[in-house]
């Protein structure tokens, strides 16, 4: 073979590689992970029974078969989408102008894909954008229909929430997915939200005044509580102290009791033993001294009450032998009484008279004088032989009975009247009683 034919052949098969290389990139389609590929041309029919007059590739490849289907790329990407409202009315008659943000993206699934396929296929995305920018802006005009500005302003997120609420109905039925909505902004041109913010400013700042004075009287409460519980914490490790030094106290002196106790046990236990050995001593001594009682005393009484008694019967015998001699005496002297007659009678009469005169005697006693007076011889006598003698002793009689009497000297008296000179006699007392 010649190398013509071998060039040509090769060049043939470079043509024919080529050619199928630009037959299989016409007819071979890669779908990218954010996109869809929708071959269109072929029904094909559902589990659930509908009959589609397309077919739709997500993620991988497929063939197009030429002349029979065309292909359209469906992107799956997040639109931002800035929602503005102005002048929208809400609840109370208040114009409030709405500033937000939405994150809308084609769904990659069906069914949802076949609505947004229906509506959108071949369409710019700037008028899916404009689409779901009318829709999110003509629900949230009536989301905010019912709701006042107060509510509005105050909380963004459940305004969030609701018009997402709305506004996920009608994407449904364009084929759309919400992803995010967020408010940034809520003002009015009549100045209501201003008024607002300046009532809620004050209102804050009386909550703020009011919350203060609250932390300040809270705070000087609890300086206090802490302030009392600190003495009461006080008080009572005081408390506990004393219960403690109380506790000790109690103990030492039980200590100390029983110190005591054990001591005057001690000591009386000593004085016991020491009585007892005293008691023992005692009774030696007892009987020591009963023994010398019965030496000394009563062995020696016993004697002398024998010696007594002998001495009593012979004494007896001799008193029975005198009564007897006395009797027989007697009986004599009445025997010779009577034989002697009025004489025996005499004799015995003196003799008992005689021991009786010694008595009357013995009665009388000493004589005491106290004063004798010796009368002169010319008048001592008493036989009134004389008037002068009579007369003299009777005044020197009465003289003596005053001066007894009273213990006036009478003469003495007389002799100091007329000048008399003499010696002063003592006065006369009256005898003492015997």
């Amino acid at each position: 073979m010649s190398v013509d034919i071998i060039l040509a052949l090769l060049g043939v098969a470079a043509v024919a590689f080529l050619a199928l290389v630009l037959v299989i990139k016409n007819v071979l389609y890669v779908c990218q992970p954010n996109e869809v590929l929708i071959f269109s041309g072929r029904q094909r029919r559902t589990p659930d029974g509908k009959l589609y007059g397309y077919r739709i590739i997500r993620g991988g490849r497929a063939i197009r078969i030429p002349l029979f289907e065309t292909v359209d790329r469906m992107d799956l990407t997040n639109m931002i989408i800035e929602v503005q409202v102005k002048n929208a009315y809400s609840k109370g008659g208040i114009p409030l102008n709405i500033q937000g943000v939405a994150n809308i993206k084609v769904p990659g699934e069906e069914p949802l894909l076949n609505n947004t396929l229906e509506r959108f296929l071949g369409r710019a995305r700037e008028h899916i954008m404009k689409t779901a920018r009318e829709t999110l802006e003509g629900n949230l005009r009536g989301v905010l229909s019912t709701m006042t500005p107060e509510q509005v302003n105050t909380d963004k997120e459940t305004f969030a929430q609701r018009l997402a609420a709305e506004a996920e109905h009608d994407l449904d039925k364009l084929g759309l997915t919400l992803d995010t909505l967020k408010i940034q902004n809520v003002s009015d041109e009549v100045g209501y939200l201003d008024a607002m913010g300046r009532q809620r400013s004050a209102a804050i700042r009386r909550d703020a005044l009011i919350a203060e004075a609250g932390s300040q009287a809270q705070a000087a409460e609890q300086r206090w509580t802490n302030t009392r519980n600190a003495e009461i914490a006080t008080l009572e490790s005081q408390m506990q102290i004393a219960a403690k030094e109380n506790e000790r106290r109690v103990a030492d002196a039980q200590s100390r009791r029983g110190a005591l106790i054990a001591q005057q046990q001690a000591e009386v236990f000593t004085l016991i033993a020491q009585a007892r050995g005293e008691v023992t001593l005692q009774e030696a001594r007892i009987e020591q001294v009963r023994r010398q009682l019965q030496a000394d005393i009563i062995q020696p009484a016993e004697a002398a009450r024998r010696k007594a008694e002998e001495e009593a019967k012979g004494a007896a015998a001799r008193v029975i032998e005198q009564g007897r001699a006395t009797a027989a005496v007697l009986t004599r002297i009445a025997g010779t009484y009577q034989q002697g007659g009025t004489s025996s009678r005499d004799v015995l009469l003196m003799q008992k008279l005689v021991p009786l005169f010694e008595r009357l005697a013995g009665t009388i006693g000493e004589l005491r004088i106290d004063r004798l007076t010796v009368l002169p011889r010319g008048i001592s006598s008493a036989d009134g032989s004389g008037a002068d003698a009579g007369l003299g002793a009777r005044l020197l009689d009465a003289n003596e009975q005053v001066r007894a009497v009273t213990g006036v000297d009478l003469s003495r008296v007389l002799r100091d009247k007329v000048g008399e000179d003499g010696p002063p006699r003592p006065p006369i007392r009256p005898p003492a009683p015997r």
